[in-house]
């Protein structure tokens, strides 16, 4: 039985819930994290010491971190999403992934908090402008990048796309002002269209 734990609204989880159904993996999910609770319990915390999610289970194997998650399925024998064998281009998809979880996701974290999870009349309005501005120059220099390749890390569909079009779904569809990236929308609008995406893609930011 393999076990994806984790609730279906983080973004973190929407990574792996993406990366498992490109891989045409069976799993059940199991709802955890934030409202759902699970997180603090004795026998969750033995899997994955940091409490958070989400956490990938499958016949004694415990594996927590969206992004080596997604390295694990494109590991996998005969994973349509192998990884390349070309050192190099391999290491264009391993920059991706770092770029979103250490640059970009962290940068809109304060706007994302605020504007959909923080009451109207509670919210700190200079975070979410100091989150959106660091944001927008993230979506700037992806936009730029973009502009010259079909996809994040290259001409084919890889486990960048995944990471990088989960947190680009949060941004495109916050309620706050944004400069228009044009490549960025074409290349969103192209992944969306994947069948594994519906499972993350349709569902609304919250």
């Amino acid at each position: 039985m393999r076990r994806l734990w984790g609730r279906a609204n983080s973004v973190n989880v929407q990574k792996a819930i993406w990366g498992l159904e490109e891989a045409g993996l069976p799993y059940q999910r199991v709802d955890a994290g934030g409202a759902h609770g699970v997180v603090n319990e004795p026998a969750y915390r033995a899997m994955n010491p940091t409490g958070l999610v989400p956490t990938l289970e499958e016949d004694g194997f415990v594996l927590w971190e969206s992004n080596a998650i997604l390295r694990y399925l494109a590991r996998l024998p005969g994973a349509p999403l192998a990884l390349t064998a070309d050192p190099r281009a391999s290491a264009r998809v391993d920059q991706w992934l770092d770029w979103q979880a250490t640059a970009f996701t962290p940068g809109m974290r304060d706007a994302f908090w605020q504007m959909m999870r923080v009451p109207e009349g509670q919210r700190d309005l200079k975070a979410v402008e100091a989150s959106r501005v660091t944001t927008e120059k993230g979506a700037a220099l992806l936009d730029r990048y973009l502009a010259g390749t079909a996809f994040v890390a290259g001409d084919s569909f890889s486990i960048a796309d995944i990471a990088v079009g989960c947190a680009a779904h949060r941004w495109l569809n916050m309620p706050l002002e944004r400069d228009e990236r044009p490549h960025i929308v074409r290349w969103y609008q192209v992944i969306a269209q994947r069948g594994a995406a519906s499972a993350v893609l349709t569902v609304p930011i919250s």
